[in-house]
Formats: C-alpha cells, sequence, structure tokens
C-alpha cells in the first residue's frame, strides 16, 4: 500500500482485478461484492465500471484465463487506502480470501 501511494501521480485510479475462483467460490465472492457495491465504494466514491465472466481466451499463455473481470474506479489512490484500512471493509475481506485460488489487483492509470 505504501508503494501504491507514493507512486500516486494524483487522481483516479482504475483497479483492475483478475480473478480466479476457488472451487465454489463464486457465491462467497458474490456476497464480497454485495457489501462492496451496497457500502463501501459509495462510502469512498468509487464506482464498478464493468464486472465480467471470463469467456474464450484469444491471446494467452496457459494458466493465464480467468473466471471474472472486476474493474473499479476511484477518486484517487488515497480513497482506496481508506477502503481497505476500514476496520468494517477488512471485516468482509474474509469473503474475498475464502472466493479465490488466485488474483491480480493492479493499478492503472490513463494513459497521457
Amino acid at each position: 500500500m505504501k508503494r501504491l501511494l507514493a507512486e500516486d501521480p494524483g487522481g483516479p485510479v482504475v483497479m483492475l482485478n483478475l480473478l480466479r475462483f476457488a472451487e465454489g467460490g463464486d457465491e462467497s465472492y458474490r456476497e464480497y461484492a454485495r457489501h462492496l457495491r451496497e457500502t463501501f465504494l459509495p462510502r469512498y466514491g468509487a464506482e464498478v465500471v464493468y464486472a465480467g465472466v471470463g469467456s474464450t481466451v484469444l491471446v494467452a499463455e496457459d494458466g493465464q484465463s480467468w473466471d471474472a473481470v472486476v474493474v473499479v474506479r476511484y477518486p484517487d489512490r488515497a480513497a482506496f487506502g481508506r477502503m481497505v484500512a476500514d476496520p468494517e471493509y477488512q471485516q468482509v475481506t474474509r469473503l474475498r480470501t475464502a472466493a479465490l485460488s488466485e488474483a491480480v489487483l493492479q493499478a492503472t492509470t490513463p494513459w497521457r
């Protein structure tokens, strides 16, 4: 988190989530996502830009296909940092942890 905040160019940050579910994990992730949509994203001024199920892989190495992709826009990196530090949010992260066998969470910024 320190590096994310230290490298802050200012302005919005879009977080790319690549998700691979553990056996039966999609239900747990849906519960986590409900908490995110209803409570935490509004609290920190964020929004889901896109959420979708993985489909046909056209260009990728073996093992690079994902079960789902979620793209979330935060007003800035500090808002993301405040959310993950929120004690109430930390209580629901167990749902995300239980749901996933593998994940990538990458901050992105617009090309300039």
